[in-house]
């Protein structure tokens, strides 16, 4: 099988199984997906959106989240893991949004990673989700997903995993390809016991073909 059919093969599947797929993160507006995705680095969702509604009650926009001690931003957020050091993230990233761009939460992935908190994934996840930019961002589940199906070769990193994907993927599809990869990697194709038996990938999958070899 080639890399394209292997691609081909993959997209449709995903198109008919997750047709309407999307983040899982609550979301009204984008400065709350912002902090939500700050706040999802190493957290589950769930926790997040548990977090999110009173935090964003007190503090809906980066005017009112700026002002706001950071002390008194970590009360909201101290389930979530590394509170301390997203509370400050949150604060700086308030502030710089309102000094360098008017409040309003910039849709170019190198505009977002200047604001603190904010790294290659988080930024091509706004950037993605919200304004559609064909951008990857590539979690522990793309991460997986991608080598176990066989859409990587050789990729080491999450950016080599970025790029690999983003040269087969039509530009038109990426945005969502990410969410894709994310749902399948958290409710099928997981870390640990992976359903391969609910998978319509399987018969071409590289993981389950080793697997399978494996038991003969």
């Amino acid at each position: 099988m080639t890399i394209k059919e292997r691609f081909n093969r993959t997209l449709e599947y995903f198109q008919a199984t997750f047709p309407e797929a999307k983040t899982e993160l609550v979301y009204r507006n984008p400065f709350e997906l912002l902090v939500a995705v700050i706040l999802s680095a190493q957290c589950t969702d769930k926790r997040v959106n548990i977090v999110t509604p009173p935090l964003m009650q007190k503090f809906p926009d980066a005017k009112s989240m700026a002002k706001a001690e950071t002390e008194e931003i970590f009360e909201f957020i101290k389930s979530c893991t590394f509170p301390n050091n997203k509370a400050k993230y949150l604060s700086g990233m308030s502030r710089m949004l309102l000094s360098e761009f008017g409040g309003n939460v910039p849709s170019e992935p190198e505009l977002l990673k200047r604001l603190p908190g904010v790294g290659r994934k988080s930024a091509n996840v706004v950037a993605s989700v919200i304004f559609r930019k064909p951008v990857m961002a590539v979690d522990t589940h793309v991460f997986r997903v991608s080598h176990r199906i066989g859409l990587v070769k050789n990729a080491r990193t999450p950016l080599s995993v970025e790029l690999q994907l983003t040269r087969h993927i039509p530009v038109e599809l990426i945005h969502q390809a990410h969410h894709w990869l994310i749902l399948h990697g958290r409710y099928v194709c997981k870390a640990r016991n992976p359903l391969c038996n609910k998978c319509g990938l399987s018969d071409f999958c590289n993981y389950y073909i080793k697997s399978r070899n494996k038991l003969k």
